[in-house]
């Protein structure tokens, strides 16, 4: 045991001291291009623990590092001492005030808050493009902005009150009644400190006026000096200052934030234009007119998505120097929206537009426009060199000085050989962000990137008197010019408030205060190929929500930085370093991965982790597992069979047997074996017949799980039955084929690493299908949307014949065929109360949940999907071979079903069902059980 893992056991459970080789590898990235691996990872709790920490730190001189999501893009979040881990434990969420105010924790991410916001018609004020991962910490620590918030919305100007703990020991809340009589009684040093720096700011009128006018457009470059000048008192003056100071003065526990209107009514269009200049130009007019957003884009990286779908077929016929503006307008309803809308004609009619403007208000219409948007970040990151790191930065200069400065930076761009690089911003604020692949492999193209970031120095600071940093952190890479946009009087009050807070510099050291001129190039971050599947990853962490073993193990990013660490490992030979590596990588990379496959959803590149784990748990198997697993693929009917007649051993000698007995066999052969769970349903009765095939509309083939699993307890109608019984009750026949059962679409075998039994499986499958369907005459009706799934987009190993064989079948979820052909048909009598549903992962991909959501609503009196959903991780047999897996992902989702009562629980999937059973002890059916009971006559 380590002298640093023995002092950390002092402060917190061992279990929450992550400091093997591959914990310390996993955190060792955030979504920068730096990376430092830190001595030890740690999870506290509490406030207590925290202080800790901070004991700790200051006694030892060892860094301090917090983190959140870890999507900070400056370097903010990585450190070569100890990581402080926020994401798991620091979830505290409460809606205070009917909705006008939120109180948070730094472990809460941003669209989770705007999701509890959202029944009272609230929202934060920042909004990220990476709301859906990043955390509150990152966005109070950034002082993040966003799309629309401008200035006056960011976290600084929305935060009400802070919980603080100091480097000291200190705990100041600033919403306390006698906030600052404790801070003067706990920190009597740091408060004289504050005061006298808050009066040499204000005793300076040349540095005031130069911090008023900074702060007129966003600015995150170095400290908040704007909050000598806005609070008087120490408790909020402390507040206001440790927004934005990316960890480095102290941690933030507890915050209180105002909201903003979440105005619901939208109008969206794209406007076209020759020209930067003729964009930039078309700028004041619109925001005069009252558009919420205004998103400026250069021809490079219109280029970038103009193949992208939904993308206007104008696109590619655009001039050169084109560019464009998304432009948006907010309104509480529709009346309220054409009012504001109102001057918008006045303010078309001088522009200079290549085509007339449309404007739209239909919301597949408007997520195409801001696809086109939010696509510029991934479209550099998915064509770049393999290897090769993206860099996006931001950049904030007066909004009449867009157009010239996006030349500028094309310029620029040219001079140091950044083919790729595109332009794309805020431009209602001003603010522009450049995105561009960099090699950091050598001494040259260190050097290149080195004089490029000089050169935008020099042009925003020297010809624009700008913000470096416009809304992303100072961070490691703008650190060593914050004297250098800021001045020597601004500057030196930013080092004297850093030493004050944290004398010992043991916060975040080295980001925002840096004295050494080329920290920027310095820990830079590698990507050495590793495999096509995820060689593209850009290590941004925007996978991490979506990924049911991000609190039991690793997560995509995780896994793929631990790939790449192995890689390095691998050509330096450091064959005790790979194994140390290698020694966890079995179980917390492969064996915990769930492989549905959500993390590409997420992705802005679209990767597929899963993919890639699938192949390596395909390399280790032997030989004898692959025939074993080619004989089951060739004599399925057989192998289902044998599952039900294990169903009814289990039930016939019991759970505890069955546990014993796996128990007992795990233990002589090491073989991990499926656990016997307390919600384990009965064996399925044989399947029903339906109807003929002259007279079906439909051939209906149950599933795998269908023809194995009960549904229920086994007593009352089977899945399959109700299917049948409610199509004839739709007018609406389907026929079940008499050998139905038996049959794979690949995906189990797949998702284990089985390429040829899936190839095999799924094979059969398509021969099958294609006779029952009478050859793609009829749709192909699925119970299971994760067979839906692999059929329609990852049907494994078939070759040319069947691939444009399966092409030719109509293939159909159940989702989608109860709302699309039954409900019509069907006489509903809502139930009464409300009812919770747990789509599948598959559902989500297949974007039915929006379908099942509306059967559900059409049944009863309230449908809810948790605003915590997430992937049960069962993963077909994850959850019982590793229950802690399920347990991990559905922690969250189970809390939020667990705090009310519900006139039931429903689900699309089988096995997905008894996750959710035994993750908050309810009953949960499949949604077809509440149709039935809706239209029963």
């Amino acid at each position: 045991m380590t002298a640093l893992r023995t002092a950390l056991e002092r402060i917190l459970a061992s279990e929450r001291i992550l400091d093997r080789p591959i914990d310390r590898v996993a955190f060792a990235s955030d979504a920068s291009f730096y990376r430092l691996i830190p001595q030890a990872v740690v999870r506290p709790r509490s406030v207590p623990e925290i202080q800790g920490l901070f004991r700790l730190a200051r006694n030892r001189g060892i860094p301090l590092c917090f983190r959140a999501a870890g999507t900070s893009l400056s370097g903010q979040a990585v450190t070569d001492g100890i990581l402080v881990d926020l994401a798991q434990h620091w979830r505290g969420l409460a809606i205070e005030a009917g909705g006008t105010r939120v109180r948070v924790q730094p472990g809460v991410i941003g669209a989770v808050v705007n999701a509890r916001l959202r029944p009272f018609g609230t929202r934060m004020g920042p909004d990220p493009a990476s709301i859906a991962t990043c955390m509150l910490g990152g966005i109070l620590a950034n002082n993040s902005s966003g799309m629309c918030c401008g200035v006056a919305q960011n976290a600084y100007h929305t935060v009400e009150s802070l919980t603080m703990v100091l480097p000291d020991g200190s705990v100041v809340d600033s919403a306390a009644a006698d906030a600052d009589a404790r801070f003067a009684a706990q920190s009597p040093q740091v408060v004289a400190g504050l005061l006298r720096l808050r009066d040499r700011v204000r005793a300076d009128a040349r540095l005031v006026a130069r911090i008023r006018a900074k702060y007129l457009t966003k600015n995150t470059t170095g400290y908040g000096l704007n909050a000598f000048l806005d609070e008087a008192t120490p408790a909020r003056l402390l507040a206001r200052l440790l927004i934005g100071s990316e960890g480095t003065l102290g941690f933030i526990a507890e915050a209180v934030l105002r909201t903003v209107p979440d105005l619901p009514a939208k109008s969206t269009a794209l406007l076209l234009f020759a020209s930067v200049h003729a964009a930039a130009t078309a700028v004041p007019p619109l925001a005069a007119s009252g558009a919420a957003a205004l998103e400026i884009m250069d021809r490079a990286a219109l280029r970038a998505v103009e193949r992208q779908r939904g993308a206007p077929a104008a696109l590619p016929g655009l001039p050169p120097g084109a560019a464009a503006l998304l432009v948006e307008f907010h309104g509480r309803d529709d009346d309220h929206l054409v009012a504001v809308m109102g001057a918008l004609p006045a303010a078309l009619a001088g522009l200079d537009l290549l085509y007339a403007p449309t404007f739209t208000s239909d919301s597949a219409e408007q997520a195409a426009l801001w696809a086109i948007r939010k696509g510029m970040f991934p479209s550099v990151g998915a064509v770049r060199a393999r290897g090769t790191s993206v860099i996006l930065e931001d950049i904030a200069v007066p909004v009449a000085c867009l157009a010239t400065c996006i030349a500028d930076l094309q310029e620029l761009f040219v001079r140091h050989g950044y083919d790729d690089a595109i332009i794309f911003g805020h431009a209602k604020d001003g603010n522009l962000h450049f995105v561009l692949s960099q090699a950091f492999a050598g001494a040259a193209e260190i050097a290149r990137y080195r004089t490029f970031i000089e050169d935008v120095v020099a042009l925003v600071v020297g010809r624009y008197d700008g913000a470096l940093k416009a809304e992303h952190g100072t961070g490691r890479n703008m650190a060593p010019f914050v004297a250098t946009e800021w001045g020597p009087d601004a500057y030196a009050v930013m080092r004297q408030l850093k030493h004050l807070l944290d004398p010992a510099g043991v916060l975040n050291p080295g980001v925002i205060i840096n004295a050494d001129p080329l920290a920027h190039v310095r820990d830079l971050k590698s990507l050495p190929l590793v495999a096509s599947e995820v060689d593209a990853c850009i290590e941004c962490g925007y996978c991490e929500p979506r990924c049911p073993s991000r609190d039991l193990t690793t997560t995509p990013r995780q896994r793929i930085a631990v790939q790449r660490e192995l890689s390095r490992l691998h050509a330096a030979n450091d064959r005790d370093g790979h194994a140390a590596l290698a020694a966890d990588w079995g179980y917390a990379g492969l064996d915990t991965c769930a492989t549905d496959g959500m993390c590409a959803t997420a992705c802005p590149v679209s990767i597929d982790t899963g993919a890639l784990v699938k192949r390596l748990r395909g390399e280790g198997h032997n030989a004898v597992a692959r025939l074993v697993a080619g004989a089951v693929a060739r004599n399925l009917p057989s192998a289902e069979a044998v599952a039900r007649t294990g169903m009814r051993l289990g039930h016939a000698v019991g759970g505890t047997v069955m546990r014993a007995a796996g128990a007992m066999v795990a233990g002589l052969t090491d073989l991990r074996l499926p656990r016997w769970s307390t919600s384990m349903p009965p064996a399925a009765r044989p399947l029903p017949a339906g109807e003929p095939t002259a007279t079906a509309l439909a051939v209906y083939v149950p599933t795998c799980l269908t023809a194995t699993l009960a549904s229920g307890d086994g007593s009352g109608p089977q899945l399959a039955d109700q299917v049948v019984a409610l199509a004839r009750r739709a007018g609406v026949p389907v026929h079940v084929p008499v050998d139905a059962a038996g049959w794979c679409c690949g995906m189990a075998f797949a998702s284990k690493g089985y390429a040829v039994a899936a190839a095999q499986s799924c094979t059969q499958a398509v021969d099958r299908l294609w006779r029952w369907s009478r050859e793609g005459t009829l749709p192909v009706v699925i119970d299971t949307a994760s067979c839906t799934y692999t059929l329609r987009h990852d049907a494994p190993g078939l070759d040319d014949a069947h691939r444009e064989r399966l092409a030719r079948l109509r293939v159909i979820d159940l989702i989608e065929f109860v709302h699309d052909h039954l409900l019509p048909h069907l006489r509903l009598r809502p139930l009464p109360g409300a009812v919770v549903l747990h789509p599948t992962c598959s559902a989500v991909k297949l974007d039915l949940t929006a379908k099942l959501r509306a059967i559900a609503a059409r049944c009863c009196a309230e449908a809810h999907i948790p605003a915590s959903w997430g992937c049960c991780g069962f993963a077909g047999d994850r959850g019982l071979l590793l229950p802690e897996l399920t347990a991990a992902a559905t922690a969250a989702e189970a809390a939020e079903v667990r705090s009310r009562d519900w006139a039931g629980h429903y689900s699309c999937s089988r096995t997905c069902e008894l996750g959710m059973e035994e993750a908050t002890g309810r009953p949960y059916r499949s949604f077809i059980d509440l149709v039935m009971t809706a239209s029963a006559p």
